[in-house]
């Protein structure tokens, strides 16, 4: 049997052996309040050390836990409606059957949460990650919100991850174009060229079939120079010379992704 909030048994005793400030956890009686009877609704939990903590349907209904860690936290069937949980990490938390209706999650960690069965109804999720969380509910795994992460991801530079949700995306809406482009420009981030001219190429040819002429515009844009480039560093390759020259063509095209992708955001949001 898991160890009963290991977390909060540490961080109390730093606090207590004066190494860690009490500020950690700003109201430490609602924390004692928790562990000792899993019911603190309304509490102020903001910036609490929570981790690994058993909260097994705990009511936090309208709790504050902004920027709380709640890391690996067993929260299955746990009551959160309208809890406040802004820049909270959730990063591998137990939340299957918890109810979220209402919460706020903006800007939180869920990467690699279990969701399976939780209630995400009127839920605030803009900026939420949930890169490889598992039972994603259906209402919250919509085309939209998968092109969206994947924005997210990107702009972080987690390229992988950002093509993790585009795919996610394309196997909902295979027709997607946006989503090909943008997976073209991570990939191109990620050094693998021939598929991302593969996608802008593709790309480029359901913008013309949907009539988008700007999505056409760019997408031709950034497979012609990906093409230009290759051609130019075989070229190069063929004469002998390479280093610096290929470097600044690969340099040019990465300004051209970043303006690609900036037209995109543009575009889709």
């Amino acid at each position: 049997m898991r160890a009963y909030l290991p977390g909060v048994i540490v961080l109390s005793l730093l606090m207590a052996e004066g190494i860690m400030p009490v500020a950690r956890a700003e109201n430490l009686q609602h924390t004692q309040q928790l562990i000792a009877t899993n019911n603190c609704s309304g509490c102020d939990l903001n910036k609490a050390g929570l981790v690994y903590a058993d909260l097994i349907g705990a009511d936090l209904s309208a709790a504050s836990l902004i920027q709380a860690n709640l890391s690996h936290t067993d929260l299955s069937s746990a009551n959160l409606q309208g809890a406040k949980l802004n820049g909270a990490t959730l990063f591998g938390a137990d939340l299957s059957g918890a109810d979220l209706s209402g919460a706020n999650l903006q800007g939180a960690d869920l990467r690699g949460a279990n969701l399976t069965g939780a209630n995400f109804e009127n839920a605030v999720i803009e900026g939420t990650n949930f890169l490889g969380a598992v039972g994603i509910p259906a209402e919250i795994a919509t085309v939209d919100n998968y092109y969206r992460w994947g924005m997210e991801e990107a702009e972080r530079e987690n390229f992988r991850g950002a093509i993790n949700y585009y795919n996610q995306a394309l196997s909902m809406e295979p027709d997607f174009a946006h989503a090909y482009l943008a997976r073209s420009i991570a990939r191109f981030r990620l050094g693998e060229h021939m598929g991302a001219l593969e996608d802008a190429q593709y790309a480029d040819q359901l913008y013309l079939e949907q009539s988008n002429e700007r999505g056409h515009l760019v997408a031709s844009q950034f497979s012609d120079s990906i093409l230009t480039a290759q051609e130019l560093y075989e070229k190069r390759q063929r004469g002998g010379r390479s280093g610096g020259a290929s470097g600044n063509i690969l340099n040019v095209l990465g300004g051209l992704a970043g303006m690609a992708f900036q037209v995109l955001k543009y575009m889709s949001f």
